[in-house]
């Protein structure tokens, strides 16, 4: 089954798209099978993903919009990753749905039968508390939040998880958060050192000991259509997103391993 995980934060340039393609691109390498759903109007982890946004066929608009499945959306990409690609089309989408039945469940409902088919699935959201946003929500198993380690961001990420707690209570019991990612960072600044601190103080072991920096190469793979995994793996930037899909696989691992031991006393028992 796969483990769906939303990258969000309504705050903008945080890293969310460079996130979520980084990650596909580095967890496919392990290899997983991985599907990208780019849910941001702006269709950037669509291009990073080397598809061109103007020259798509369906995507995920259509497929909100029930005007096509999933299988006539997703493309193939060089990343060996699987792309539902997105573009300015999911703002006239999300205006329509406004008026719709159950429409914080819509990409709930179109991934259901994909849950067999990857082993991950992650989903770039756009840098707003939208209905856009609140439909990954409601489909993800978790969140990763990314941030810069800045004052207002420590904000926003309040606001943030408030909006986590208040869909859990309503829509997705089972929504966590999978970690806070610090991105863009700068151990020479005394600022990101304190407000990296004060995150680990508050969050503990949900912040991944992986820490992205700024990196020029990491800035340059867009350009190109990469990822940085499939641009230069060996910068920092690429170690950095490597050393994060490595975390998340073994959260996911200790998760299986949790589940299996819980299951055990139930089978004794039913043997017995």
């Amino acid at each position: 089954m796969a483990r769906i995980i939303a990258v969000a934060n309504q705050k903008g340039g945080v890293g969310k798209t460079t996130t979520a393609v980084n990650l596909a691109a580095a967890l496919a390498r392990a290899p997983k099978r991985v599907l990208l759903v780019d849910l941001d109007p702006q269709g950037n982890a669509t291009m990073g993903s080397g598809v061109d946004k103007r020259e798509i066929g369906n995507s995920i608009t259509e497929v909100l919009m029930g005007e096509a499945t999933v299988a006539d959306a997703i493309v193939r990409t060089g990343e060996e990753f699987d792309l539902l690609p997105g573009n300015i089309d999911l703002t006239a989408a999300e205006i329509r749905l406004m008026g719709e039945d159950a429409r914080e469940q819509r990409l709930k409902d179109a991934l259901a039968p994909l849950h067999r088919n990857y082993d991950f699935i992650l989903i770039d959201c756009p840098p707003a508390l939208s209905l856009l946003t609140l439909n990954a929500l409601t489909a993800a198993d978790s969140v990763i939040v990314p941030m810069q380690c800045e004052y207002y961001a420590l904000e926003g990420i309040s606001a943030l998880v408030d909006t986590i707690e208040a869909i859990k209570g309503r829509l997705n019991p089972a929504l966590e958060i999978e970690g806070v990612l610090r991105t863009m960072f700068d151990v020479r600044n005394n600022l990101a050192n304190a407000v990296s601190a004060e995150l680990t103080n508050h969050f503990g072991e949900r912040v991944f000991r992986t820490i992205v920096p700024r990196n020029v190469r990491l800035a340059e793979a867009p350009s190109h259509g990469q990822s940085i995994v499939g641009y230069d793996r060996a910068s920092r930037g690429g170690i950095a997103y490597l050393g994060l899909a490595g975390e998340v696989l073994r959260r996911q691992r200790e998760r299986e391993q949790a589940a299996k031991a819980a299951a055990k006393p139930a089978t004794s028992e039913t043997a017995a």
